[in-house]
């Protein structure tokens, strides 16, 4: 299949790009993938897979920011009337879209892993007529969805791939395990499949980006490094409404109480051994001009160049809400919504992939580790194995961005999805004694 491959991925390209702008208009948000996971256990069925799906595959008690019950349920059936398998929904209920494949290859050897994400982001597409998905027909119909983070080829390359390998298997030696993971928005998808076991006994991992640091065509970035450890909070400060004129000091001030630690919360020190990051991204209070205000919410998120830092960030930040709830007579709440570990690349992993890519011709720009100073979700199952004595990397292929990652505007080359499914294909095939 050596002289072949690129052939083969080339005739693929179109289902690819079929496979992507369906995805594209049928969006849908971490947790509530149920359409987009439906359609890729049964095509991984189809193909001789076996699936692990539904609670084996998602921990329940580990879920982060999940929607409503009720939310979820609404989700579930607009699903199923735009086209999902109502059995395989089902399977999924409350939330557990994530899901991974295994297929044993010809005889015994190690087990390779790679990982996709689903979901798409909460933002509302742009209805410019310039936008290819709007051009084309497939821009998202989910109201507030849309893929402006490339989710939706990821899923696409995953497919691909499962196909390439399927043919492949008998001529490898371990065993194969696709992972198509929820909610990496908001990192809150990979721990719960980590606790699962996504990731046990897998001694190779390896995760896909198309664009982010890699904004050209041509340019293959092979590792990655400071990933940013980070933790998403919703705190909510309970206090006691009054008359504000008549008695205000019957009342308990949570609007102050929240802007309190905010402040503190942003005055945290400093670390010095390494960058420490703090956002209260969002902060609501109180219900009328003359009521003391009896409530307030803040959304935060702390990060850290190591999973360490972090851990210092929100005990700092948890120490600070105690204290400013307290100080004003209040109750509180924390609620983690998202989190995920730092990491980094496994260089030896890096350099066989640079040496694999460097034969490729769609690469002409092949580079090692690079900084990513971001948060990724595959960081958590990265260093999972990695704990494990296995060895891990995360790569971002090269394309051309109509506009930046999370954006209305936001596109990417669907050509470029031919040679990250060839990249995948050779690596695995590497590692699991393929021919070169």
């Amino acid at each position: 299949m050596s002289d072949t491959l690129n052939q083969k991925v080339k005739d693929l390209l179109p289902a690819m790009i079929r496979c992507r702008r369906d995805l594209h208009k049928y969006a849908e948000s971490g947790w509530t993938e149920f359409r987009t996971a439906s359609l890729v256990a049964a095509r991984l069925k189809e193909l001789g897979y076996s699936l692990t799906t539904g609670a084996a595959a998602v921990k329940k008690e580990s879920m982060m920011g999940a929607p409503a019950p009720n939310v979820l349920k609404a989700h579930q059936e607009r699903a199923v009337s735009q086209g999902a398998d109502p059995a395989l929904v089902a399977g999924m209920e409350g939330g557990l879209t994530g899901l991974w494949a295994d297929l044993p290859c010809g005889g015994p050897g190690p087990r390779f892993a790679l990982r996709f994400d689903m979901d798409a982001n909460d933002a509302v597409e742009t209805d410019a007529p310039g936008h290819v998905p709007n051009k084309g027909g497939f821009a998202s119909i989910n109201k507030g969805v849309m893929h402006a983070c490339a989710h939706d080829g990821h899923v696409a390359i995953g497919l691909a791939v499962a196909e390439l390998l399927a043919e492949l298997k008998d001529s490898l030696k371990g065993s194969i395990r696709l992972i198509f993971q929820p909610a990496e928005e908001g990192v809150r998808g990979a721990a719960p499949m980590v606790d699962a076991g996504c990731v046990r006994e897998v001694d190779f991992i390896l995760g896909v980006h198309m664009g982010v640091k890699a904004d050209k065509k041509g340019l293959l970035i092979c590792g990655a490094r400071k990933f940013l450890a980070t933790s998403k909070w919703d705190v909510r400060i309970q206090g006691k409404s009054s008359h504000a004129g008549s008695d205000p000091h019957m009342g308990r001030n949570a609007l102050l109480a929240a802007c309190a630690a905010a402040l503190n919360l942003h005055a945290i020190s400093r670390h010095g051994e390494g960058p420490t990051r703090i956002t209260v991204g969002k902060l609501e209070a109180g219900q009328g001009r003359n009521v003391i205000p009896p409530n307030a919410f803040m959304a935060l998120e702390t990060r850290g160049a190591t999973t360490e830092l972090n851990d210092y960030m929100t005990s700092e930040a948890a120490r600070i809400i105690k204290a400013a709830a307290e100080m004003w007579g209040c109750t509180y709440a924390v609620s983690t919504v998202g989190g995920t570990k730092s990491g980094e690349s496994s260089e030896a992993m890096v350099d066989e992939i640079c040496s694999l890519a460097r034969a490729m011709p769609a690469f002409s720009d092949v580079r090692g580790i690079e900084d990513f100073t971001g948060s990724e979700d595959f960081a958590h199952m990265m260093t999972e194995v990695q704990r494990q004595g296995g060895l891990g990397t995360y790569i971002q292929v090269g394309t051309i961005l109509k506009a930046g990652h999370h954006n209305d505007h936001f596109d990417f080359d669907e050509d470029d999805l031919a040679p990250a499914a060839e990249l995948l294909v050779r690596v695995v095939r590497h590692y699991l004694g393929g021919k070169k």
